[in-house]
């Protein structure tokens, strides 16, 4: 088999409270992984990562890891929807590492993941928290654009979540579709035919008073979705047909939930 000369990309980010404000003490990139910081005048500062590949393919690694220190805060999102394409057998890795000290607080909202038929990717978020910190943390997944006609028919997909509270595991979540994906979302018990879904997961001390909130900013969605809350955490989850609907549901529920809209590049 032809072996391929694949990309490879990481980004370190360190932010301190300075003063005020949140500011970043120190940030290295490397390989086709960038982070470009929009002026943000008031609130959290936003950063954004960027994939000068302009894709993911198999064999693909891609690393980000963000580190607040005491009451620092940050927005990371993503310039655009990531697309993962087609694998002649090698698996991409997309690998998210979180730490956070005392009152610090992150937001993690990158925009949807979309694979493509015979796409092979391994997907994960590390997140590890003061007790005294909050984190809100976001994935939403496509299978195919609706719009073009695509269908995953096959591949490999896993997604692993692990948050630990003053190192303690406090959240696990593992989802694994390999083989034939579209077969397997048409069945009643895992997607019923949808192919776009997401997951919202806030860990934080207020994080089961804001159950009742979150329901009712779920109110009216045309995905099928829910909200619960227990020790400390809430989850959201909808699923959808396709991304526009994801997508317009999710950003009603975001805009309410956080009290002013996602970030800017989420509308370009």
């Amino acid at each position: 088999m032809l072996r391929r000369q694949r990309a490879e990309g990481r980004v370190l980010v360190e932010v301190e409270r300075m003063g005020a404000r949140s500011g970043i003490r120190r940030l290295a990139e490397s390989g086709s992984a960038r982070l470009r910081l929009p002026t943000i005048r008031e609130g959290a500062p936003e950063a954004v990562l960027i994939n000068t590949a302009g894709g993911i393919a198999g064999g693909d690694r891609f690393s980000t890891t963000a580190v607040l220190g005491a009451g620092a805060e940050l927005v990371l999102t993503t310039a655009a929807a990531e697309k993962v394409y087609r694998s002649e057998g090698r698996t991409s890795e997309i690998a998210t590492t979180l730490s956070l000290g005392p009152g610090a607080r992150v937001e993690w909202l990158p925009q949807e993941t979309i694979l493509f038929d015979r796409a092979r990717l391994v997907r994960s978020l590390d997140v590890d928290l003061d007790p005294t910190a909050a984190a809100l943390l976001f994935e939403a997944t496509v299978f195919g654009r609706a719009a073009m006609s695509e269908q995953v028919r096959e591949g490999v997909f896993r997604d692993r979540w692990r948050v630990r509270r003053g190192g303690r595991l406090v959240y696990a979540d593992t989802l694994q579709l390999e083989g034939p994906i579209a077969e397997r979302l048409a069945r009643p018990a895992v997607a019923n035919g949808r192919r776009a879904w997401a997951t919202l997961l806030y860990v934080a001390p207020d994080a089961e008073a804001r159950l009742d909130e979150s329901r009712e900013h779920l109110a009216g969605a045309a995905s099928e979705c829910g909200a619960s809350a227990w020790m400390g955490q809430l989850a959201a989850r909808w699923l959808a047909p396709d991304i526009a609907t994801l997508r317009r549901d999710v950003a009603r529920f975001m805009t309410a939930f956080r009290g002013r809209p996602l970030p800017r590049v989420w509308y370009l």
